[in-house]
C-alpha cells in the first residue's frame, strides 16, 4: 500500500481524515465544465467536414472574404515592427474610432479612456461582462432561443442563465411580461441579443422600451450583444444603451466579424459604465493582457475605410434572405420574415420528426447541414438553424436537396 505520510521537516504530517477519499471521487476536470455538452453548432460542423458535396448552412460565417484594404492595413503594421503589446483596453485611436461610430449610428456617448475595451472578439466580452458582475448563484435572465454561449458563460461564471422563452408567433420577441414573470430576488441581469441568433428577429425602438423600464424598476444590469447590428434589414436597428436609463446599467457588447467579415480576425469590444468597463479590464488584463496588434490595425482601417464593403455585403445578404424565406415557405417549412443577421429558424413540426433527427436525415440523405434548434435552447424543439451565409447559387442548390428531402416524408 501507498504510504501518503508526509514529513515537513522532522514532523509527520498526516493526510486529513476524508481527504485522500474525496480527492479519489472527485475527476480531473472540474465539475462545471464535465457536466457541460459541447456546442451543437460545431458538432455539425465537425461532421461536414467529414463529407464531401456538402452545402452548409449551418456555421453562421460570412462567406465573404475580408477586404483587402483591411488585410493590407494588418500587413503594413507588421512589416513596419507593430508587433508589441498594446494597452490592456485597447489601442486607443481604435477606441476612439469605435466610440466616434457608436455615436454617429446611435447616438450613445461613451469615453474611449475608461468606458471602452477593445476584446478578442464579443466571444470573449461576454465571458467578461459574466465574471466582473456575477457571485455566485446569480441569476440570468436570457431570452432563448438565442447562441449557444449565453448560457455556457453564465454557468462558467457561477451564474444561473434562466431562460425566457419566445415564440414563433411574436416572430421571438421577448414579451415584457415573460421577463418580469421569471424575475426573483436573485436576479442581477438580462442577456438580451438582437438582432437575434438563431431567429433572425429584431426589436425596435418602442418593443425595448417596456423592457428597459422593467429593468429599471428591478435594479438589472443589461448585457446587449449586438454584433449584428448592422445586419438589419427592415427598420432601424435600436441600440439599448440609447434607450431612457439604460446607459448606466448596460455593457453593450460588439465587434467586427459579421459587418467586415473578420470572424478569424477575433476583434471585438464592450462599452458600458467606467466601473464595469475597470472590473472587465481587470480580468482581461491577466487572461489576455491585450488583443492582438495588427488585428486592431486592421479594425482601425476597417471602421476609417470598410463602410462601402460592408454595405455591399448587407445587401447581398438581403437579396439571400428574402430568397430563402420564401423557398422555405414554399417547400413546406413555415418561416416567419426574419430581418437581421443571417439567419432563419423554419419549423420542421409538419414533418412528423424532430429537430436533431431532421437534421442529420438531411446531412446523410441530400448533404444540406442546418443545425438543430435544440442547439439554442428553450423553443427550438420544433425548429431548425438555416445560415444564409453562403453564395445565392448554394442558397438555391440547398433549397431544392431539402425540397426533395421533405417531399419523400
Amino acid at each position: 500500500m501507498k504510504d501518503t505520510r508526509q514529513t515537513v521537516g522532522s514532523t509527520l504530517v498526516l493526510p486529513a481524515e476524508g481527504a485522500a477519499t474525496a480527492a479519489a471521487s472527485r475527476g480531473r476536470v472540474n465539475r462545471t465544465v464535465a457536466a457541460m455538452p459541447p456546442s451543437g453548432i460545431r458538432r455539425f460542423f465537425d461532421l461536414v467536414s467529414t463529407m464531401e458535396d456538402v452545402i452548409s448552412l449551418g456555421v453562421g460565417e460570412p462567406d465573404f472574404a475580408t477586404p483587402w484594404h483591411i488585410c493590407k492595413a494588418a500587413i503594413r503594421s507588421i512589416e513596419r515592427g507593430h508587433t508589441n503589446y498594446t494597452s490592456n483596453a485597447g489601442m486607443i485611436e481604435l477606441r476612439q474610432l469605435v466610440a466616434a461610430d457608436l455615436e454617429a449610428c446611435y447616438g450613445v456617448r461613451y469615453d474611449p479612456g475608461d468606458q471602452i475595451l477593445i476584446t478578442v472578439g464579443v466571444s470573449e466580452g461576454l465571458d467578461l461582462a459574466m465574471r466582473a458582475i456575477l457571485e455566485p448563484g446569480d441569476e440570468v435572465l436570457v431570452p432563448q432561443p438565442s447562441f449557444v454561449a449565453y448560457a455556457a458563460c453564465i454557468t462558467l461564471a457561477g451564474g444561473v442563465p434562466v431562460p425566457v422563452p419566445t415564440y414563433a408567433w411574436h416572430d421571438f420577441k421577448v414579451q415584457p411580461a415573460e421577463i418580469e414573470a421569471r424575475i426573483t430576488p436573485r436576479t442581477r441581469a438580462i442577456l438580451l441579443g438582437y438582432p437575434n441568433n438563431p431567429t433572425g428577429a429584431t426589436m425596435s425602438r418602442e418593443e425595448l422600451l417596456p423592457i428597459a423600464a422593467l429593468c429599471c424598476k428591478h435594479d438589472l444590469l443589461v448585457i446587449s450583444d449586438e454584433i449584428y447590428a448592422h445586419l438589419t434589414y427592415e427598420g432601424e436597428h435600436c441600440c439599448v444603451p440609447s434607450l431612457p436609463g439604460l446607459s448606466e446599467r448596460t455593457i453593450l457588447l460588439n465587434g467586427f466579424s459579421k459587418a467586415y467579415a473578420m470572424t478569424g480576425w477575433r476583434m471585438g469590444y464592450a462599452a458600458g459604465p467606467a466601473d464595469l468597463i475597470g472590473a472587465m479590464t481587470k480580468i482581461h488584463q491577466y487572461t489576455v493582457m491585450s488583443a492582438p496588434t495588427a488585428a486592431q490595425m486592421a479594425a482601425i482601417e476597417a471602421l476609417q475605410s470598410g463602410q462601402s464593403e460592408r454595405d455591399a455585403m448587407v445587401a447581398q445578404y438581403d437579396e439571400r434572405r428574402r430568397v430563402i424565406i420564401s423557398g422555405l415557405n414554399r417547400i413546406g417549412l413555415p418561416c416567419f420574415r426574419a430581418r437581421g443577421a443571417f439567419y432563419v429558424f423554419p419549423s420542421i413540426a409538419d414533418t412528423g420528426l424532430d429537430c436533431e433527427t431532421f437534421a442529420e436525415r438531411l446531412l446523410a440523405e441530400e448533404r444540406v447541414a442546418v443545425v438543430p434548434g435544440t442547439a439554442f435552447g428553450l423553443g427550438g424543439e420544433k425548429h431548425v438553424r438555416c445560415a444564409y451565409a453562403a453564395s445565392l447559387a448554394n442558397i438555391e442548390e440547398a433549397l431544392v436537396r431539402i425540397g426533395r428531402f421533405v417531399n419523400r416524408l
